[in-house]
């Protein structure tokens, strides 16, 4: 049996390519967008894709499921189970097989069983995987977001990004029923979990790619309470704000996300050109370091950084239906490649221009005044009277602590809640360490708010200059 996991960095997603090298056929579970990885792999092994799957509706990705299936002809394998309401509503097209509880599928000697683990979602299927040409019994188990390193896949999330009421607690309930049947299995089987640290799937992810049943069932938080009442107590309490494109990825993962056939392929634009784009209505996006942003930038630009957390603020903060301007410190091919699949995975499949920063020195030229952040030290706000301090923290961190008079408004909810944001007042804003926060007065400044300042190093520093605190 050929095993190869993948991962992606920016999303803490893991996806798996298992194939059998007597038959040269394989399957890729959970599979993100963007495909050419999984297609070099199985060409470098003599592999042909003949089936593709995933264990639930994800939220937190565009599914790559019917984006392979259409490249490579595969049979895309979902999951039958759970209510209608989230059962996929491409099930009945051509090449799509629905699985039910117990569903074998068969690639050469290895063969997947989905079994029904509901709990995360109410359709979500784990896979038992058995290598035929070795053993009759599983060698371990694709649990997707059922359980992870050290934790278990998060119930709420229907309700609090889908906005479905009253499904978390419901959630945690058949969560408990599933980690049952998870306790029955024998200590010795694999376990390959679909997201890492850093995934907002979960609460207390470990960096480890993989553990063990017996591992996990000594060690795992969730699988140490025997009380269904309190565990779904624990299983609900601390659970972050989930991104704002949470909602979204769960509604086009249902219907079915579109086909790309290609990624898309921005233009290196000219200061002419990027000047009509933004005249016809496209956003420019600064992918600097928040302190070089506030240092200067472009009137009306907002600010993603570059980096681990580019998925996470840009479908937090970022609008699907306009066309997107990449501004890049560096915009080398590798880069723009970069930014594109880290894109187009989230659904921003907009992006029509790069631009590097000769732009702002053109801008300046032509006597454009760049625009800034202030970066405001912990002691100058103690002292300061008539500004708003505005916290973006989740509700879990600010519950635990926070500055008198300060106002919390996350970050992942900020872009619907700016009407509560007067543009004549003057604005602090605030995070743990001063990074959210960065991006969140880029937020405001490009929506019109005038003064907008960032508390540099954040609520960290506020503590550490013995600023009082106040909770919830």
């Amino acid at each position: 049996m050929f095993f190869k996991r993948f991962y992606d960095e920016w999303l803490a997603q893991a996806s798996y390519l298992i194939g059998c090298a007597a038959t040269g056929e394989a399957i890729v579970v959970d599979p993100a967008r963007v495909i050419a990885p999984y297609l070099d792999a199985a060409a470098a092994e003599g592999l042909t894709i003949t089936a593709v799957t995933e264990t639930h509706i994800h939220a937190d990705f565009l599914s790559g499921l019917r984006e392979l299936a259409a490249a490579t002809g595969a049979t895309a394998y979902v999951s039958g189970s759970g209510p209608e309401e989230w059962q996929y509503r491409f099930r009945t097209d051509p090449g799509v097989v629905t699985m039910a509880d117990r569903h074998r599928i068969a690639i050469g000697n290895v063969s997947l069983e989905a079994v029904h683990t509901p709990g995360h979602t109410p359709e979500h299927m784990s896979f038992l995987v058995t290598d035929g040409a070795v053993a009759s019994e599983p060698m371990g188990l694709l649990s997707g977001d059922f359980v992870f390193v050290g934790d278990v896949g998060r119930p709420d999330l229907l309700e609090k990004a889908a906005k479905i009421a009253d499904t978390a607690e419901a959630g945690a309930r058949t969560l408990f029923q599933s980690l049952r049947w998870f306790r029955s299995l024998p200590d010795h089987l694999q376990l390959w979990p679909g997201h890492g640290a850093g995934s907002a799937c979960g609460k207390g992810l470990s960096a480890m790619p993989q553990s063990t049943v017996g591992y996990e069932r000594r060690f795992n938080w969730a699988l140490g309470i025997e009380d269904e009442t309190e565990f779904v107590r624990q299983v609900i309490l601390g659970q972050p704000e989930p991104p704002r494109y949470f909602g979204l990825m769960k509604v086009m993962n249902r219907e079915g996300p579109p086909i790309l056939h290609s990624l898309p392929a921005p233009k290196l634009a000219t200061v002419h050109e990027i000047e009509a784009l933004v005249t016809g209505g496209a956003l420019l996006v600064d992918t600097r370091p928040t302190a070089t942003f506030a240092a200067g930038h472009a009137p009306g630009a907002m600010n993603v950084p570059f980096g681990r957390s580019f998925t996470t603020y840009a479908g937090s903060l970022l609008p699907y239906d306009r066309d997107l301007i990449f501004l890049l410190g560096e915009p080398s091919a590798a880069n723009v490649e970069a930014l594109v699949a880290g894109s187009v995975s989230i659904g921003l499949d907009r992006v029509r221009a790069v631009v590097g920063p000769e732009l702002l020195s053109a801008f300046e030229g032509k006597g454009v005044t760049l625009g800034t952040i202030a970066q405001l030290e912990a002691r100058s706000l103690a002292g300061a009277d008539g500004r708003r301090v505005v916290d973006v923290r989740n509700r879990s961190e600010w519950e635990t602590g926070h500055i008198p008079g300060s106002i919390l408004l996350p970050l992942s909810e900020l872009p619907d809640r700016l009407d509560e944001l007067s543009p004549g007042d003057d604005f602090v804003l605030v995070c743990q360490t001063g990074s959210r926060s960065a991006v969140a007065a880029s937020l405001l400044k490009a929506r019109g708010r005038r003064q907008v300042a960032n508390l540099s190093g954040g609520f960290a520093a506020w503590i550490a200059g013995g600023g009082a605190v106040e909770r919830a």
